[in-house]
């Protein structure tokens, strides 16, 4: 909770206190979290509604307190500032501690191709010094790899499922699917759900984290994979948009992965009624403390803007 955040010395304390008291909503609790009076609260919040010449909480019955309009500013402003804060102490401890050694990263398919590239050249040119191995697999491929210390960190797709692996949300992702759009078979739009039973389907191999998520949203709508028309499987979103853009067939991608092509206009999205595929991409590491350099990857990696 950011509330919990240590607040640098240089931020004014009188923030420290109308933030701790616009997160609780309560002098008191507040008080008792910065380990001050609540009339000393009270004082620095009359300074700063002296100082900006408006009231920041609304007092009512029952001692219950709300923002303002000009407290709701001040809390934007203020969080911004916590958070260039953050980002100042982030990058000036990076000038005095020079970072080190090889990093071992596994990542899937997708996430290999089409996710991690830019993000680890902006990351090979901030830290030299890190020499980056990077593994790809399929989600049970790489989960493996983490288990058996091939490497110390990974990101994957699919469905969380193995106790002695922790698991963090990086990135939000959509599964769509994908026509070229010269696809004779299918012109509509927009199908129900039960229709993809009549259209030839491109599927990924076992094991991998795209099938897997389609096989659960599927599931919800009583349609097994088996129940559909897969014409091959085949490993790889980009052999996958080969074939498609080559065929009559509708496959399942990562929206991410097909990007470039609903830009050129070879492909398009078919929307199904009902149905949307969303899916995080998620850090692996093993239970436990993380390594340095994976720890340091993490915090790049999610201050880094994807897309």
């Amino acid at each position: 909770m950011l509330s919990s955040y240590v607040f640098p010395v240089m931020l004014d304390f009188r923030l420290k206190v109308f933030y701790t008291v616009a997160q609780r909503l309560n002098f008191t609790k507040a008080a008792g979290e910065l380990f001050i009076t609540q009339p000393a609260v009270t004082r620095h919040i009359k300074e700063l509604e002296n100082e900006f010449k408006a009231s920041l909480f609304e007092r009512s019955g029952n001692k219950k307190i709300s923002l303002t309009p000009a407290g709701e500013t001040l809390l934007t402003y203020t969080t911004q500032l916590l958070d260039t804060y953050r980002e100042l102490e982030y990058d000036m401890n990076m000038l005095v501690n020079k970072h080190s050694g090889i990093l071992h990263i596994g990542a899937s398919n997708t996430v290999a191709q089409y996710v991690l590239p830019p993000l680890l050249a902006q990351f090979h040119k901030k830290f030299k010094d890190i020499q980056v191995v990077l593994v790809t697999g399929n989600t049970e491929d790489i989960e493996q790899a983490l288990l058996n210390h091939a490497i110390e960190i990974g990101v994957v797709e699919g469905i969380v499922h193995n106790p002695q692996i922790k698991y963090e949300a990086f990135l939000q992702d959509e599964v769509v699917l994908v026509s070229a759009t010269n696809n004779l078979a299918l012109k509509k739009g927009t199908i129900k759900p039960e229709e993809l039973k009549n259209y030839p389907l491109l599927l990924r191999e076992p094991g991998s984290g795209t099938r897997e998520v389609i096989a659960h949203a599927l599931k919800q709508h009583n349609i097994k994979l088996s129940d559909l028309q897969v014409e091959m499987q085949i490993s790889g979103s980009e052999s996958i948009k080969s074939y498609l853009l080559h065929s009559n067939c509708l496959a399942f991608l990562s929206v991410y992965s097909v990007l470039k092509e609903l830009k050129n206009n070879e492909c398009r999205i078919i929307d199904v009624k009902g149905l949307t595929i969303e899916r995080q991409f998620h850090f692996i590491r093993p239970q436990g403390q993380p390594s340095s350099l994976a720890e340091l990857f993490i915090r790049y990696a999610r201050n880094y803007k994807i897309g």
